[in-house]
């Protein structure tokens, strides 16, 4: 075990900024002017304040995708959602925006990091999620 895996050696914080510094480098990834007014999804109750939250974000999908192998918009959705406060009411689990999570993997495809996952044995979708190409698997892995 000379040479661990540089994904996991960091601590996951440290690393995700890192990559996010990262990403701010390649030139199709840039956040839509429409970010700064939407919320993250339903269950938030103000919007996106955090000026770096795309590439933040883009590069905790980047690194989700990179441990699970194949990922799709509505298993991401279910990972970024979050407990919406109904007042007296018991809170309820919300999923996260799907047009957030939906434009990066676009800019991911279009950057050449992620593609459309072919078949999978098991699954029936005929697009079952984004997996890395090997050029997202280097950006990863460049990461000191």
């Amino acid at each position: 075990m000379a040479n661990p895996n540089p994904v996991y050696k960091l601590h996951p914080q440290e690393y995700n900024q890192k990559l996010a510094e990262a990403l701010k480098k390649v030139p199709e990834i840039k956040a839509p002017e429409w970010v700064h007014f939407v919320k993250s999804g339903p269950g938030k109750e103000r919007p996106i304040e955090d000026p770096d939250f795309w590439y933040k974000r883009s590069a905790s999908i980047l690194k989700q995708i990179y441990k699970n192998g194949v990922m799709g918009v509505n298993r991401l959705r279910t990972k970024y959602g979050t407990k919406k406060n109904r007042g007296f009411k018991p809170a309820r689990f919300k999923r996260a925006s799907g047009k957030i999570i939906r434009t990066i993997l676009q800019q991911f495809d279009k950057a050449g990091i992620t593609e459309i996952a072919k078949d999978i044995k098991g699954v029936r979708s005929k697009k079952p999620g984004r997996k890395l190409t090997e050029k997202g698997k280097e950006l990863m892995e460049g990461i000191q």
